[in-house]
């Protein structure tokens, strides 16, 4: 659900990122307490009236009265990114969806580790805060990637959990750009550095949780060093930051093949109505959704932010990509609906599961 929330503060962070806090009015502040690592959609209407919508990670810690803050850095033809950098002041209302995301980590004590580049530091920032905050008897290794200094997200935010948890918190920075005068030679984080450096820092072992967030190139390369040092798959949660146009992923398990039928049928249950409707050629289950019930969940509408999940109750899907859903999920019979086509001729989802 959809909230218009006043901005009550812009700060640049880069040149090219600020930081936009929302107030959150008491009446809605169980509605916006979050867990750490959960984002929020945002939507603003175009000046051709269309909708914009995009999510972005809460970075303050959790807590009884939320700060609801989101890091946002500009990317290149951006339509929201750009109106947030160039025109979005304090005193402005943007519409504000509550928390969602299950790249989160309730606190509790345990050797915790995560693996960053760019932007992907915001929900990483959420969940050491909080973790460290809460739990005393919690450890976090953060390992960050940037391409300058400059360009570097929440630098003070990060050193100050430094100052502030120097036996419980560990940092690890590189740059890919340029030369650094101290700590680790730049270059890219990629599977090879990573399975040599993971092990020079902590017990890979013996962490409890490994937490990857960025683009898709340095995920997918901390993810197979960590399963090429034997980590388990689930102790691994990744979310991916900036995926390109052109990139693709192979069908989740369990998700058909097989070409789109001619006709077919698609039975949606959506806070607690059901409905059914036809699938027009070449519609995802999301737009077919949308035809009827505008109030279905979705934001980024690109595989990537997983807010439109929904299990599969029957029938079977063709996923076009997944970069959201973990494994497991998919395993047990969860699907993106933005991605997903019929394979069948009827089709059965539940947004409620």
């Amino acid at each position: 659900m959809f909230h218009p929330l006043r901005v009550s503060e812009v700060e640049p962070l880069t040149d090219d990122a600020v930081a936009v806090t929302f107030t959150v009015p008491p009446e809605l502040r169980a509605s916006f307490r979050h867990t750490p690592g959960q984002h929020i959609a945002l939507r603003r209407t175009d000046a051709r009236g269309g909708e914009i919508r995009r999510t972005y990670s809460i970075c303050a810690p959790a807590g009884a009265d939320p700060v609801l803050r989101v890091g946002i850095r500009l990317v290149e033809g951006g339509e929201f990114s750009t109106y947030a950098l160039k025109e979005l002041a304090v005193g402005d209302v943007v519409d504000v969806m509550e928390p969602t995301g299950r790249f989160t980590l309730e606190p509790r004590a345990g050797h915790f580790a995560a693996v960053v580049g760019g932007s992907g530091i915001t929900p990483v920032l959420s969940i050491a805060a909080t973790l460290l905050a809460r739990e005393p008897g919690a450890r976090f290794c953060l390992v960050r990637s940037d391409r300058t200094v400059a360009s570097t997200m929440f630098l003070e935010e990060v050193a100050d959990l430094k100052d502030r948890y120097p036996d419980r918190f560990q940092l690890v920075s590189v740059v890919s750009r340029e030369e650094q005068q101290a700590g680790l030679p730049s270059g890219r984080l990629d599977r090879e550095r990573l399975m040599e450096l993971l092990p020079a820092l902590l017990p890979v072992a013996d962490v409890d949780g490994w937490f990857l967030c960025g683009p898709l190139g340095l995920v997918t390369g901390a993810e197979r060093a960590l399963r090429g040092l034997g980590v388990a798959r689930d102790r691994v949660h990744q979310e991916i930051f900036h995926v390109d146009d052109a990139a693709t992923a192979t069908a989740a398990p369990g998700t058909a093949t097989a070409p789109v039928p001619a006709h077919s049928t698609l039975t949606a249950t959506l806070d607690g109505r059901s409905g059914s409707w036809p699938v027009k050629d070449g519609d995802s289950l999301l737009e077919t959704v949308l035809r009827s019930r505008a109030d279905a969940p979705y934001a980024c509408k690109g595989g990537v932010c997983g807010t439109c999940r929904a299990f599969l109750v029957s029938g079977e899907v063709r996923m076009d990509r997944n970069f959201a859903l973990e494994p497991e999920e998919t395993e047990a019979g969860y699907v993106l609906a933005c991605q997903s086509h019929p394979a069948t001729a009827e089709v059965e989802l539940d947004f409620d599961r």
